[in-house]
């Protein structure tokens, strides 16, 4: 198969090349734990304008996720990757939370706990607290881990690294559940620079590291998205015993999820939705030894997670959502808030090159049936 994608401002002939991932049912990975973040379906009926009020189109999110679960993926739910701060309003999050968690195999959903119900503005530090603790009973009700959020309203509110320890050591302590804590680098959203109160990457890792120790029976692992391999291998050197590291690192992922040896990081990725047979098959590959072709899967998916999460980064989940398209897992390219918008139509037709080159488009003929849809209602005749 052959179609014509837009490069360098004109019109390419491009051949199919990639042999797409064996499908099938895969357990859960034995020797690493690994979530993949799931995004939501606009409803194409629904006025998912930039602003409105998140219309969800329930049967394919829903759906999607049962495809992951399928390949003995665990799932973190309504994550950054689920638009939170970027088109999923709180009303739309509480009744994910509560539809995914019913339908999740035991112990295979996380969810997303945060702050994003506050209204725009500076806030109290009790106030931001209040907030975090609304969202954690969502998640204790739903019976499902709950993942603790960075939060923007937090960032904006602390004075110190003090009031950020305020906020945790409260939180934490009355938490049921272990807790995944989450460190979201300013690439994903730029409203977190100077999180956990210092710009200074030695000192904030030195107070988390802390944080940890001082909780260590309350948390379950930390989630570290910075897009830097050294600077997670360094806190993952430094966590206790049976804390996790859960990489976010949607560049270098295959090498620390394989580890060094000694330490490794388990996964809690976006990517993984993207390329979620392949994950499936490299962890397999993983768990009876076999390095070599673990290496293999996962190095033809490097170069699209690479382009999925090209600057500016936080528009990554319309890759994510482009890809479920062409997959056959949602009816249309749409998007809440209009996000379907946040990269450009060369951007999508390498998106769509490197993934048949990763083996991730599983119906190829259907991937060019709907890029040639796109091509159309873009006013290319190709």
């Amino acid at each position: 198969m052959e179609l014509k994608l837009p490069a360098d401002g004109g019109l390419q002939t491009y051949q199919l090349t990639g042999d797409p991932v064996a499908q099938g049912t895969y357990r859960p990975a034995s020797s690493r734990v690994a979530f993949a973040a799931a995004h939501v379906v606009g409803d194409p009926l629904g006025d998912n304008s930039p602003g409105a009020a998140a219309v969800v189109d329930w049967e394919h999110t829903l759906g999607f996720r049962r495809h992951l679960w399928s390949l003995g993926l665990s799932v973190a739910e309504a994550m950054d990757t689920a638009q939170r701060g970027m088109g999923l309003d709180w009303k739309a999050t509480q009744e994910l939370i509560r539809r995914s968690a019913a339908e999740a195999p035991d112990g295979r959903i996380a969810v997303g706990a945060g702050t994003d119900q506050l209204a725009a503005g500076k806030h109290s530090v009790d106030a931001v607290a209040a907030a975090y603790e609304e969202q954690f009973a969502v998640a204790e009700a739903a019976g499902a881990q709950p993942i603790m959020m960075a939060s923007r309203a937090l960032c904006a509110a602390a004075e110190s690294p003090d009031d950020y320890r305020k906020v945790y050591d409260r939180l934490l302590t009355q938490s049921t559940k272990p807790v995944i804590l989450h460190w979201l680098g300013p690439m994903f959203d730029p409203a977190l620079e100077g999180y956990w109160g210092s710009e200074s990457f030695d000192e904030a890792a030195a107070f988390v590291v802390e944080l940890i120790n001082d909780n260590v029976t309350k948390i379950d692992g930390i989630k570290i998205s910075l897009l830097d391999a050294s600077k997670e291998v360094a806190l993952r050197n430094q966590l206790p015993e049976g804390v996790r590291l859960y990489t976010g690192d949607d560049f270098n992922y295959p090498e620390l999820i394989r580890g060094d040896g000694e330490r490794h990081s388990d996964a809690l990725l976006g990517i993984f939705a993207a390329i979620a047979p392949a994950a499936a098959a490299a962890l397999s590959a993983l768990d009876s030894g076999d390095l070599e072709s673990y290496e293999r899967i996962f190095a033809s998916t490097v170069p699209l997670a690479r382009q999925i999460f090209s600057a500016p980064t936080y528009y990554y989940k319309t890759g994510i959502a482009f890809l479920a398209w062409l997959n056959g897992f949602q009816p249309g390219f749409t998007m809440v808030g209009g996000l379907q918008t946040g990269r450009s139509l060369p951007h999508l037709a390498e998106t769509f090159r490197l993934a048949d080159q990763a083996g991730v488009l599983t119906d190829p003929e259907l991937a060019v049936d709907r890029f040639r849809q796109l091509l159309r209602v873009s006013g290319i005749d190709a």
